[in-house]
């Protein structure tokens, strides 16, 4: 499903169905930290119902599915929803998914315990979706907000392929990563309470092989180049790997969390 936003790469539309195949191998790349910073604030465990905004492949529910909490994952995008499912089925996860954008997402009042939305919060209209996700959540229910990036002024790896993504996508607006609190909208503030944020440093182990997939699998990059764009790009970043890379590395990322509390 192709999407434009204006307040996104100035509008240029963006499909994640023409990189699922990529995301699917290339962005469960979360370390064991980003999960633990869930699970040591009791969300997402055993005897709780779990929502997951813009799952993608199911990155989330997947990797905390041992946990015990009950998941259900939505995304607007079928083809990810279809790696989703095929890779909760080879794992043997009895997790619900659905192709369906979030702010058209329906179930009965007090359904969930749990809302979370990774890499994915910018993308909705919020005054439309943070009402329903109240009503979705029981009383003094958590919506958790997730994000992890990669610091390109910081790491050499991370800046050098930024560049290259930029001369082919000069409008993407995900570069010039800093360590930020993850916005949330006023919006957000009529029906939920913040109760904590944190933001932590994490660094993540690629080859140059991962590393080429994970970039390949950006919005600025698979999702939005055509056909002949990606062909040039894949060959420039392969080569510049080669010049910059080692054959395993690791990138330094910062990782984000928000958690607020349903009024």
């Amino acid at each position: 499903m192709e999407i434009r936003n204006s307040s996104i790469d100035a509008g240029k539309a963006f499909d994640w169905g023409r990189t699922s195949k990529e995301y699917a191998r290339f962005r469960d790349i979360y370390p064991d930290e980003f999960y633990r910073k869930i699970i040591d604030r009791g969300l997402c465990v055993s005897g709780q119902s779990v929502l997951d905004l813009g799952t993608g492949t199911g990155v989330l529910p997947r990797n905390l599915y041992r946990f015990g909490a009950k998941w259900t994952g939505a995304d607007i995008s079928p083809e990810q929803i279809r790696e989703a499912e095929r890779l909760a089925e080879a794992g043997h996860m009895d997790i619900s998914f659905m192709a369906v954008p979030a702010e058209q997402i329906d179930f009965p009042p007090e359904s969930f315990d749990v809302i979370t939305a990774c890499q994915c919060f910018w993308y909705f209209d919020h005054a439309r979706l943070m009402p329903r996700l109240a009503d979705f959540l029981k009383p003094g229910g958590r919506l958790l907000v997730l994000y992890m990036a990669w610091l390109p002024f910081e790491d050499a790896i991370a800046g050098k392929s930024e560049e290259l993504v930029l001369k082919y996508s000069p409008h993407w607006s995900g570069a010039g990563e800093t360590r930020h609190p993850i916005w949330i909208p006023e919006a957000a503030y009529e029906y939920f309470e913040m109760l904590e944020h944190e933001e932590y440093d994490l660094m993540v182990p690629f080859t140059r092989e991962t590393w080429h997939g994970r970039m390949k699998a950006c919005r600025g990059v698979g999702a939005s180049l055509s056909e002949e764009e990606l062909r040039r790009w894949d060959a420039e970043h392969r080569k510049l790997l080669d010049q910059i890379a080692p054959g395993t590395f690791d990138v330094l990322h910062y990782g984000a969390l928000a958690v607020l509390r349903k009024k």
